[in-house]
């Protein structure tokens, strides 16, 4: 799998999560096993830039390449102007949002609302690509509803504008996260283009990983919220495709290391305040399912410092250790139930 210059070490992306793939979160998931890591998606607006929240997204302080940063919005000069910025702060590939389904993204015609207008689309990528010298990416969905599937028409706007590679959720805006994913319309885009395209949509194991992989002939798959509280996912997709076989699921002492050190990561990213609170949706996204945890995170919702949680999240896992708990994500299909988030 080859991006402009870039030749990622396997066919593993993590998708672009609002609020999810942060630097801390786009680190581990690289050292789990990701090719590539998407960041957040960063306004098109100037006016934000200065905005503490926007500098977070631009920090890529010790990430290792590539890094790819999202751009949303709806005018092309802007989107141009924001792509160059992103660029200055050190990002090396450039992922333009059209896949973002959520209501305040389409009300202002970002995101997914694009695929309505394939003028501007053109527009858009055409004024994105010859701003920057690195290589432009573009994540849509299969079109804005069922009734208006446009994805193919989308995709060679792309490949004649330059876009060098092409990430498709299976499903419509209007599906939102509904329903299933649908991977023909991936097949049908992949089958009529020269530039990479990368299938996205409930991917949650290796063997659909690796059948996902061989139906729709793509060059590489992205995993979104199968990897909230599940990082190790991408070297278990890995080695499968490899080997076909299954690695050992991930021992408890090992989940308990690896949230801790994800936990200190945060704390020191966002500070103490703001890292206690954004730190509580990936404590209960690591614990689903195990035994006790229902209690643990309703009390760990409670706790005011990270001392607290770092307290209460080594008792937990001591504990469970102590009862020689094996953790098995190894799920049917369709098993795993996961929050939506916008920009996946």
């Amino acid at each position: 799998m080859q991006i402009g210059s870039h030749i990622l070490k396997n066919k593993l992306v993590v998708a672009p999560m609002a609020g999810v793939t942060d630097r801390p979160f786009r680190q581990l998931c690289k050292q789990m096993g990701a090719g590539m890591a998407v960041s957040e998606m960063v306004s098109s607006n100037s006016l934000l830039w200065g905005s503490k929240k926007t500098q977070r997204r631009a920090n890529h302080d010790g990430e290792v390449s590539p890094i790819s940063v999202q751009i949303a919005g709806a005018d092309p000069a802007m989107l141009a102007a924001a792509a160059q910025y992103n660029v200055d702060q050190g990002a090396e590939i450039i992922d333009i949002n059209m896949g973002c389904p959520a209501k305040k993204i389409c009300n202002v015609m970002a995101g997914s609302a694009l695929l309505q207008n394939e003028k501007l689309v053109s527009q858009i990528l055409d004024a994105v690509v010859k701003a920057v010298s690195v290589p432009v990416t573009l994540k849509i969905r299969t079109g804005w509803d069922k009734q208006h599937k446009n994805a193919l028409s989308v995709a060679h706007i792309a490949e004649n504008s330059g876009i060098q590679a092409l990430a498709i959720h299976g499903r419509t805006r209007a599906c939102a996260y509904s329903g299933e994913a649908e991977y023909e319309t991936i097949a049908a885009v992949k089958s009529k283009l020269n530039i990479p395209v990368i299938a996205n949509g409930d991917i949650t194991t290796p063997e659909k990983a690796q059948r996902i992989l061989a139906y729709t002939k793509a060059d590489a798959i992205m995993i979104g919220r199968a990897a909230q509280g599940r990082p190790w996912i991408f070297r278990e997709i890995d080695h499968f495709l490899v080997t076909g076989q299954h690695l050992q699921s991930p021992e408890v002492t090992e989940i308990h290391r690896v949230l801790i050190n994800h936990l200190h990561d945060l704390y020191h990213f966002y500070g103490e305040y703001s890292g206690v609170r954004i730190a509580r949706k990936h404590i209960s996204w690591y614990t689903k399912g195990l035994v006790g945890s229902a209690g643990f995170r309703h009390a760990m919702n409670q706790l005011q410092t990270s001392e607290q949680q770092l307290q209460e999240t080594n008792i937990f896992f001591t504990r469970l250790a102590e009862e020689n708990h094996r953790l098995s994500y190894i799920e049917k299909e369709g098993a795993p139930v996961y929050e939506c988030n916008e920009g996946e």
